[in-house]
């Protein structure tokens, strides 16, 4: 499997949260042989995406457990002047302050699932469309510079050449490039700093040479195209 080396954190994300297919997670298991550096960003994955692992059911401690706990604690000093109920006030506050540890760490447990499960919605969808109306592609365009595009069908695409992702974000700044895929493959495109995305708006591929549209505008044949809509 070839993959750049600025994608590994990305493809390790991918990995661990199950989201490649059968051939793709089998060609990651065996580059992980091979590479170290995937291997590392594999297993800090692991790491990061832990606390999203539901397959433990919670258990409550025993009391037992607490006692076992408490005869471990050291024995405090009894002075003449102390109460007698100082030592069982103590343990309260210790299980108190466990308590009160186990409560914080359940809230930021929530939150980082909250925020690693959390989707951001896109702003306009256009499903494009080749010259004979079949749906060739969406394009999900955010509005923070970033889009996400997903190939439906098969593009012939030669050695010579690539896919180029244009937008008209209005007719006086004409047709602007939202990036090149590699390969015929979906990707995310971090794109140049645009209007916010409106409803109609055009977006298309092109077959340009390698490297991009040499003049900044499309060149190429147009592969599909369609209008952007507002998601209800």
């Amino acid at each position: 499997m070839t993959y750049d080396r600025k994608d590994v954190p990305n493809l390790a994300d991918e990995y661990v949260l199950g989201l490649l297919d059968a051939v793709e997670a089998g060609e990651i298991e065996d580059s992980m042989k091979r590479d170290p550096e995937l291997q590392a960003a594999i297993a800090a994955s692991r790491d990061r995406f832990l606390p999203l692992d539901t397959g433990l059911s919670p258990q409550s401690v025993s009391q037992d457990l607490w006692q076992r706990i408490e005869s471990a604690l050291p024995q405090q000093e009894k002075h003449a002047t102390a109460l007698p109920v100082a030592n069982d006030n103590g343990v309260r506050r210790w299980k108190f302050a466990a308590f009160t540890s186990l409560a914080a760490s359940l809230i930021l447990a929530v939150g980082l699932i909250y925020s690693l499960t959390r989707t951001v919605e896109p702003l306009v969808i256009a499903v494009l469309v080749n010259d004979a109306g079949e749906v060739q592609a969406v394009v999900e365009d955010f509005g923070n510079d970033e889009a996400s595009v997903r190939l439906l069908a098969d593009f012939a695409v030669p050695r010579d050449k690539t896919i180029q992702v244009w937008t008209l974000p209005s007719r006086d700044v004409g047709p602007v490039s939202l990036g090149l895929l590699e390969g015929v493959r979906s990707a995310r495109l971090q794109g140049p700093a645009l209007p916010r995305p409106r409803a109609d708006q055009l977006y298309e591929l092109t077959l340009e040479q390698a490297g991009g549209s040499p003049t900044g505008r499309p060149t190429g044949p147009i592969l599909a195209k369609g209008f952007a809509r507002m998601p209800r």
